[in-house]
């Protein structure tokens, strides 16, 4: 199969940015070539292929992203220039120039591996790949084994680090918990290896719904496929479906009340899913969101008031926000 790359050339301020503008455009595979250097964390972000090297004071950045050949590069290339500029009086863009190339079938759904390596959250969370066979392991480290694929969510983005954060302060022994827009299935594991009883999961994608299937064995947990989800002690399971426009999935997925639930999508996602998980939340316990820009919090805040929501707790990292909230 053949692939257009759409190459935006921008600042790299603005990075964050153009990656969030083209995640709501639905590309979940994005490439970031810039000067600067990266820390150990973000040495396991999602990169297809190995970056060249830029003039060290070079202070543009370029973001790629993929689509199948034969659909409509101009309508595309018109969506993201439109997505982009949105930011424009938040962060400086440049003047943003998307190019148009073709590539062959490369193996980018693997390259980006050898920039996925081991990290740590906190003193004893231990994110590492499950390829990684010489990972040192610390005792009493909780260590959770990942292959993303093509599903979010290795740990390393800002986000995920954000919900994994508020998991470990909120998730009880004998929890139950919802992860919508489960991905890798990073935060439903980590949630049971917290200690809660059973763990559900739920992703628009199919494969992500995979993905999160296979990761969840690697951790060595107990994982059930039922028609619908149901909550069993000791298990995690997973199931694709959307929580907002299908009334009869959103239903399926009460099965009583969650003393957590966990949303790590986009700001513009979980607003319409305000709502729904009124009806998943017990009493006492709380909706853990990310995906949210710093420039779009008090909106998110304002937001969840009108809900009837109550603000309880906000974390910070980067350009990033996760709000923890209770009814």
């Amino acid at each position: 199969m053949k692939w257009t790359v759409f190459t935006i050339t921008t600042t790299v301020e603005a990075e964050d940015y153009v990656c969030a503008a083209l995640a709501e455009l639905g590309y979940e595979g994005v490439e970031i070539i810039d000067n600067v250097p990266l820390s150990k964390e973000e040495e396991a972000a999602q990169f297809i292929d190995i970056p060249p090297v830029l003039d060290e004071n070079d202070r543009t950045s370029k973001v790629r992203c993929y689509a199948e050949v034969g659909e409509d590069i101009e309508e595309r290339v018109s969506a993201i220039r439109e997505a982009i500029e949105i930011y424009r009086d938040i962060v400086p863009l440049g003047e943003p120039a998307i190019e148009t190339t073709e590539t062959e079938d490369l193996d980018w759904i693997n390259n980006w591996k050898q920039y996925f390596h081991s990290f740590r959250i906190g003193e004893d969370i231990l994110i590492k790949p499950t390829w990684e066979t010489d990972t040192e392991v610390r005792e009493g480290d909780l260590v959770i084994q990942i292959d993303p694929g093509t599903a979010f969510g290795t740990g390393s983005h800002e986000t995920t680090w954000l919900c994994i954060e508020a998991l470990r302060e909120h998730v009880k022994q004998g929890d139950t918990v919802l992860d919508i827009g489960c991905g890798s299935g990073i935060l439903a594991i980590l949630a049971k290896k917290l200690g809660a009883s059973c763990c559900i999961g739920v992703d628009i994608d199919p494969i992500a719904v995979d993905v999160a299937k296979e990761n969840a064995m690697q951790n060595d947990l107990t994982v059930i496929a039922l028609p619908k989800p149901e909550i069993i002690n000791g298990t995690v399971s997973f199931y694709a479906g959307d929580v907002i426009s299908d009334r009869a999935f959103a239903k399926d997925c009460v099965l009583g009340k969650y003393p957590v639930v966990v949303a790590n999508i986009l700001a513009d996602v979980i607003k319409p899913m305000m709502p729904v998980v009124k009806d998943y939340i017990a009493k006492g316990g709380c909706f853990i969101t990310s995906g949210i820009l710093k420039e779009r919090e008090d909106e998110m805040v304002a937001e969840f008031e009108r809900n009837g929501y109550r603000v309880t707790e906000r974390r910070y990292r980067n350009d990033w926000v996760s709000l923890t909230a209770e009814l």
